[in-house]
C-alpha cells in the first residue's frame, strides 16, 4: 500500500502542474476567441467554412493587430494620432487620471522588465532572527534616497513579497549593509516564495552559511557553563 500511495503521489506531482497549466491556457484561448471573433469578417473567419471551431484563430488575430498597432504607432503619423488621443484624454478630469495611472504601470511592467529586480537577498524581518527573502528594486537617485542618505549608509529599495502571491508585499527602503546578498536567480526567489519554502532551488545548506550564527547565551545563563563553574 505504501508503494502505492508513493506511485499516487508523484503521479499527482507529475500531472496537476500539466493539467492546471493546461486548463489555464484554454480558458485564456476561448475567452480572447469569444472577444475577438466576432469582428471578425465572415470571408477570413474559418469557422464559417470549416466543420469545426478553430482555437487560437482570435488569440492570433488579436497578437498580430496588437502588433500592427504597435508597428503603426513607431512612426510619425502614428505619434501623431497617439499624441492627439492623449491630449483629448488629458481635457477629461477623471479619465485623464485612470488613463495615466495605467500607462504609467504598463509602461514600468512591460519596459525592461528582467531590470526591475535584478537581485536576491536576505533581510533581518520582520524581528531580530527572522529573515525574509527580498527583491532589491534597480537603484533610481530619488526624493527618498536624498532625505535618507545623511541618517543611513547607501538607501536601496527592496520589495518584501508575501507568500503565496508574490504580487503583493512591502516597499522597504533599508541600509545595503543590513541586506544579505544570495546567488540565486529572481526566477528561483520566486519559486521559493510561491511554493512556501517546499521547492528550494538553492541548497538550504548555502543558505545558512550565508545567515550570522545565532547569538550565544552568557555565562550567567549557559547551562554548561553554570555546570562547569559548580564544578
Amino acid at each position: 500500500m505504501t508503494r502505492l500511495r508513493n506511485y499516487f503521489l508523484t503521479g499527482i506531482i507529475v500531472t496537476a502542474p500539466l493539467a492546471i497549466t493546461a486548463y489555464l491556457a484554454w480558458t485564456i484561448i476561448h475567452w480572447v476567441d469569444s472577444w475577438v471573433k466576432p469582428y471578425v469578417p465572415d470571408r477570413y473567419n474559418p469557422d464559417h467554412y470549416l466543420p469545426f471551431a478553430v482555437p487560437g484563430f482570435g488569440l492570433v488575430v488579436a497578437l498580430l493587430m496588437i502588433t500592427l498597432i504597435g508597428f503603426v504607432t513607431a512612426s510619425f503619423v502614428g505619434r501623431t494620432i497617439v499624441g492627439f488621443g492623449e491630449r483629448l484624454l488629458n481635457r477629461m478630469p477623471l479619465i485623464r487620471n485612470v488613463y495615466r495611472g495605467l500607462k504609467q504601470i504598463f509602461e514600468t511592467v512591460l519596459a525592461n522588465r528582467s531590470d526591475l529586480f535584478n537581485k536576491v537577498a536576505l533581510f533581518e524581518y520582520p524581528r531580530k532572527g527572522a529573515w525574509s527573502i527580498v527583491f532589491i528594486a534597480k537603484q533610481q537617485e530619488s526624493e527618498i534616497n536624498a532625505a535618507l542618505s545623511g541618517r543611513h549608509g547607501r538607501t536601496v529599495a527592496v520589495f518584501r513579497p508575501i507568500t503565496p502571491n508574490v504580487t503583493t508585499g512591502y516597499l522597504l527602503y533599508v541600509d545595503e549593509s543590513d541586506l544579505i546578498p544570495l546567488d540565486m536567480s529572481v526566477e528561483d526567489a520566486a519559486k521559493v516564495l510561491i511554493s512556501a519554502g517546499l521547492v528550494t532551488p538553492e541548497p538550504a545548506r548555502k543558505l545558512r552559511e550565508l545567515l550570522p550564527p545565532p547569538a550565544q547565551p552568557k555565562n550567567g545563563n549557559d547551562p554548561q557553563a553554570s555546570s562547569a563553574a559548580a564544578e
